[in-house]
């Protein structure tokens, strides 16, 4: 599938037209809920409302709309700040590319997703798959010194056997300082 950017959004793309698009994704039919991400996809930015529906539709059967609703995530930037908490609980799913993509909006909030820090830590110390892990390392970094309370995670993930793994932890380390 090509990569679609979308930014800024098309003048054409009104606040109605995103929520339609959200209220698609839960759709009875796959096309439908594919179009919809394909079109939350094309508007950039502007589709940040619909963050949280666009991580549940990572983890839809439908091959087409996992990959339309991954590549909506993927310029999205940071979701909003009332999504925090949604996404928290997106982190436990059961559906890796979900759980990926939710940890990956928390660490774009930064510091705001503080609250987040044990959910992420509990990713390093469990048997979730690698490269959640490594996205929680990841996010912990970016979140900061507000993930202090993730240290012992991080340290033990630094010492791992996956490289990348241990250097993502290692750089979030440095960041949230001693």
């Amino acid at each position: 599938m090509a990569r679609v950017t979308a930014d800024p959004a098309p003048a054409w793309i009104s606040v109605a037209d995103i929520h339609d698009w959200i209220g698609q994704l839960g759709d009875a039919d796959a096309s439908q809920r594919a179009a919809a991400s394909e079109l939350l996809c094309r508007a950039g930015t502007a589709a940040a409302t619909a963050a949280v529906p666009l991580v549940r539709a990572c983890a839809d059967d439908n091959d087409q709309v996992r990959e339309w609703a991954a590549a909506a995530l993927e310029d999205l930037g940071p979701p909003p700040d009332d999504s925090i908490p949604q996404l928290v609980e997106l982190v436990s799913g059961s559906h890796p590319l979900a759980a990926y993509w939710a940890v990956t909006l928390l660490g774009r909030s930064g510091q705001k997703a503080g609250v987040a820090t044990a959910v992420l830590a509990a990713c390093l110390d469990s048997e979730c798959d690698l490269s959640v892990a490594q996205r929680a390392a990841w996010a912990l970094g970016k979140i900061g010194p507000a993930a202090a309370a993730g240290r012992a995670a991080l340290e033990k993930a630094a010492a791992a056997a996956d490289p990348r793994l241990a250097r993502l932890a290692r750089e979030a380390l440095d960041v949230i300082g001693p």
